[in-house]
Formats: structure tokens, C-alpha cells, sequence
């Protein structure tokens, strides 16, 4: 009796759960723990609260694949109007820290309003383009895009470029997938391009910094060239094998700057070299694959945008991660998926792969 007890409970904890998707974050989390604890040797705080955070993560992950993609489509309008009201409130209320207003306190701890905005944007536009899919037109298009300009404008105003870039990116793939023209596409871009001189004009001093020292780290090696110097500094001394676990100089001297949140992947680099670098890169190709073939496979529409939107957003996360802690994009906030240090940004990407996962397992279910 107690065994068929033990394996009803397991069958039911297992039944809804995505076998492959929950396996490669639990070992890219793996890998993020062994490396916080690296970057934070000194100190065991972080790695409890690290350790916290996963587990925080795993039971939002598997509580949101519980829910059925109707009922997920539900949340989506309140959810981007409390998000967009958190990030009003964020003008008014909002604790300054390093020149940028990004959040807001309630008492016991504090928030992000814009990591939800990465989920209720894309939720929002797949449950606008669901509900309008027998005859979409232009003008859904133009809704959906300015649907997708409030939050973005408004957590650029905070400012939080790399933030507003997720979220405009998570926005934009649902566009994307949901059929905006080519020519709309290319004309956004010829658009963008012509306005980046006006564009230039409105960023920070230290964002135009960033830019600039992009192309020429040297040219301020101990300002805003540091971080790119020293990241770039510590993946090549890593060579083919890496250092070894605990035996990063770069790291352990505290030359890498954010090592154990944004630049993280200097310090895995440093460690466990070429190597180790091409297996995390192959965990998150297999993450992106997976995901892509659920979009593949979804039964609805609003299903397939979300898939879609998500997925490769994970991929905006990486790449951006990667290029910036590299060298070859601009240093912005972004967090290495499942590998960086903190709480609301894994819970917001554990609320992903949730969603990933509810749409595989609901798959044969008929939205009407």
C-alpha cells in the first residue's frame, strides 16, 4: 500500500514536468552553483541564498507547468497592468542605487517591477494575437507595438538598457511569430538605424561610454574598459582545460569585476576552460532545440507565440551575456541564464521553462 502511495504521489509530481527541459537546467544550475561558490568563496551567504533560489525557482517552474495554457492566458492582462502600475510607482517610490531607479521596497524585501514585465509582455501579446486570429490586420500589429513601447519606455527612463532589451526582444519574437511582414521588419530596422544618431543623444554619459569603450577597451582601462579587460583577461588565461575548480587568479584576486552575477561566465571560463565553455554553450543549445521544438508542436496559437517567445529570448539572454562579458557587445545588466547570482531574475526565467513545460504537456488540449 504505502509503495502504490509513494508512486502515485511521484507520478504525479513527474506527470506534467518536462523530463529533457528540467534536465538541463538542473545542470546549468548545477554549474551555477559550483561557480557562484567560486566567485564567493570567501563568504558562504550567497551560496545559501543561491541555493535558496533554485529551489524557490524549481517549485515555481513545476507549479506554473501544472496550469493549462487557458488558464495561463488569464493572468496576462492583469499581469502587465500591475506591471506597468509597479513600474510607474517605480518614479515615485523607487530606491535609487547606483544612479538607476529600478525598485521598489515592500517591507521584507525588495522588487524588480521590470523582471515581470519579461513574462507579461510576451503573455500579454500572445493572448492579444490568440484573441484576434481569425482576422488579424494591420492594425493589430500597431496595437501590439505599442502594447510593447510602454514597458520599454519605461524601463529605459530607469535607466536599465539591458532589461528594456529583453523585454523589447521577448515582445518583438511574438510579433515575429505571429506573422508581422518582412517588409515591416526591414522598414523597423531602416527606422531604428536612421534614428541612432537621435538615439546617441539621449543615452547617458556612461552608456555612450560603454559604446566607445567597446571599440577601444585601452582607452579607459581603469574606468569603463575595466570590466571588458579583465573578463576578456580571464577566458583566455582559462587555455583548453581551464585552471581547475577554486584556482582562478583573475578571480580569486578580485580582479573580475560582478564576478558572480553578470560576469560569472569570465570566472567558468577562467576555470574550466575551452572545454568546459563548449559544454555549458551545448547545454543551452539543447535548452534553445528543446524549446523550439515545443513551439514546434503546440496545439494553439497563443501556445506557439509563447513557446516561440520565450525560447528565444533564452537565446537574447545568452547571446547578449556571452558577447558582453567577451568583448564584443556593450556591457548591459543581463544575467547568465541559470548561472548568475539572484533570485528574481531565475524565478522569472524558471516562470519560462514552467511555461515551456505546460505547453508540452498540454499540447493535445483545444483552446477555444
Amino acid at each position: 500500500m504505502l509503495q502504490q502511495f509513494l508512486y502515485r504521489v511521484w507520478r504525479r509530481l513527474v506527470e506534467r514536468v518536462d523530463g529533457p527541459l528540467l534536465m538541463i537546467a538542473s545542470l546549468i544550475m548545477a554549474a551555477g552553483l559550483a561557480t557562484v561558490y567560486s566567485a564567493t568563496y570567501d563568504t558562504n551567504d550567497r551560496l545559501v541564498a543561491q541555493t535558496l533560489n533554485m529551489a524557490v525557482g524549481l517549485c515555481v517552474m513545476w507549479t506554473v507547468a501544472q496550469l493549462p495554457p487557458q488558464k495561463l492566458m488569464r493572468f496576462a492582462v492583469p499581469l502587465y497592468v500591475l506591471g506597468v502600475l509597479l513600474l510607474i510607482l517605480v518614479f515615485f517610490f523607487g530606491i535609487k542605487v547606483n544612479g538607476a531607479r529600478r525598485w521598489l521596497s515592500i517591507g521584507f524585501t525588495r522588487i524588480q517591477p521590470s523582471e515581470l514585465l519579461k513574462i507579461a509582455v510576451p503573455l500579454t501579446l500572445a493572448w492579444y494575437f490568440h484573441k484576434h486570429e481569425a482576422g488579424l490586420k494591420v492594425r493589430h500589429y500597431v496595437v501590439a507595438c505599442l502594447l510593447l513601447l510602454v514597458p520599454f519606455a519605461l524601463i529605459a527612463k530607469q535607466p536599465d538598457l539591458g532589461t528594456a532589451i529583453l523585454v523589447g526582444a521577448a515582445g518583438f519574437y511574438v510579433l515575429f511569430f505571429a506573422g508581422l511582414p518582412w517588409k515591416v521588419i526591414v522598414g523597423l530596422f531602416a527606422v531604428a538605424a536612421g534614428a541612432a544618431p537621435f538615439v546617441w543623444t539621449m543615452l547617458h554619459d556612461y552608456q555612450r561610454k560603454r559604446i566607445l569603450t567597446l571599440i577601444d577597451p585601452t582607452s579607459d582601462p581603469l574606468g569603463a574598459g575595466y570590466h571588458i579587460i579583465q573578463a576578456t583577461i580571464a577566458i583566455g588565461s582559462g587555455g583548453t582545460f581551464g585552471k581547475g575548480w577554486l584556482a582562478g587568479t583573475q578571480t580569486h584576486l578580485e580582479f573580475i569585476p560582478e564576478r558572480h552575477t553578470d560576469f560569472i561566465f569570465a570566472v567558468f571560463a577562467e576555470e574550466r576552460g575551452l572545454i568546459g565553455n563548449a559544454i555549458l554553450l551545448l547545454l543551452y543549445l539543447l535548452l534553445i532545440v528543446r524549446g523550439l521544438m515545443i513551439a514546434t508542436n503546440a496545439s494553439t496559437l497563443f501556445a506557439r507565440l509563447m513557446a516561440g517567445s520565450i525560447t528565444l529570448s533564452l537565446f537574447t539572454y545568452v547571446f547578449v551575456n556571452i558577447g558582453m562579458v567577451s568583448g564584443i557587445l556593450p556591457v548591459v545588466g543581463v544575467p547568465l541564464p541559470f548561472m548568475s547570482y539572484g533570485g528574481t531574475a531565475l524565478v522569472t526565467l524558471s516562470i519560462g521553462i514552467g511555461i515551456l513545460m505546460s505547453i508540452q504537456t498540454h499540447r493535445m488540449l483545444v483552446v477555444k
